[in-house]
């Protein structure tokens, strides 16, 4: 986005925009470019010295920012952040915090962990959603930007739930995107592939496979926001290519290259050393 585009964030998205995952990578870019266009911020993230961080270099380009330690898996997250809220206008939502939290394969997993897993992805963006977007509708401005995963168009080993939940919200996005196109609040859900993050670096991920095209946060980042008016769902211009967009009818075919692929990627790293902030290798 340059820099003669950013005034007109303001005036639909603001005055405040509220990012959930907003600490590291792709939500500390999003944060960095909302405020460098002049909107206050919510920044939600479940460790408190990275977010704080980030906070401290919004601050410094001149915007308020209020920060919320929170784990959004939790069901009284969302109560903290609607009652933290109450005196803010929220003119863009953008949840970035789905992660795969329980890799396991589903029969050996627990389904206390997978039910967090459908919690941080879908139950608490939806409530989120449901709370802010109203009054956007009312208004008649604003957004919501989703961020979805590319693991969401095909399924793979241990990410059965992460997959399923995000083909959910792709749909859902697209749902959300019609029901508010005449009331001028923009929906996209922006699909992530591999990218270059502190939690896919703490995954232990292999970046150096031949041919493996992996995203900077900050483009990322970018492209969102650029492309925000223009949803439903857009895929990250470097991930565009990508074979799990264009699998054909014969889907066992495209399922198994893709494992193999991801097997590739993880190389061999263990469940318990992906961590439980470590996203999915979209």
């Amino acid at each position: 986005m340059s820099s003669g585009d950013r005034p007109a964030w303001r005036p639909h998205y603001g005055p405040w925009a509220l990012i959930a995952g907003g600490s590291e990578g792709v939500g500390a870019e999003f944060a960095l470019l909302l405020a460098g266009a002049g909107i206050n911020l919510v920044l939600i993230a479940r460790k408190q010295q990275p977010l704080q961080h980030t906070a401290d270099r919004c601050r410094e380009l001149g915007v308020q920012v209020r920060e919320l330690a929170l784990d959004l898996s939790r069901s009284s997250s969302v109560e903290q952040i609607i009652s933290a809220t109450t005196d803010l206008e929220i003119g863009l939502l953008i949840y970035n915090a789905g992660a795969n939290t329980h890799s396991a394969e589903f029969l050996d997993g627990d389904l206390a962990a997978f039910q967090q897993v459908i919690d941080l992805n879908v139950t608490t963006p939806l409530a989120l959603i449901h709370h802010f977007a109203g009054p956007m509708r009312a208004r008649r401005r604003g957004g919501v930007l989703l961020i979805g995963s590319l693991t969401g168009y095909l399924g793979s080993a241990r990410h059965t739930v992460y997959g399923g939940v995000k083909a959910f919200t792709r749909i859902y996005a697209e749902g959300l995107w019609l029901e508010l196109r005449d009331y001028n609040v923009h929906v996209l859900e922006l699909v992530l592939g591999v990218t270059r993050t502190p939690a896919m670096g703490r995954a232990g991920l292999n970046f150096d496979i031949p041919g493996l095209q992996v995203s900077d946060p900050a483009d990322v980042a970018r492209e969102g926001l650029t492309q925000l008016p223009d949803g439903p769902v857009r895929v990250v211009s470097e991930h565009a290519g990508n074979p799990a967009l264009h699998a054909g009818q014969d889907r066992a075919d495209a399922v198994l290259a893709s494992h193999r692929m991801m097997q590739k990627l993880l190389r061999g790293t263990p469940p318990a050393a992906r961590g439980s902030d470590a996203p999915s290798a979209e």
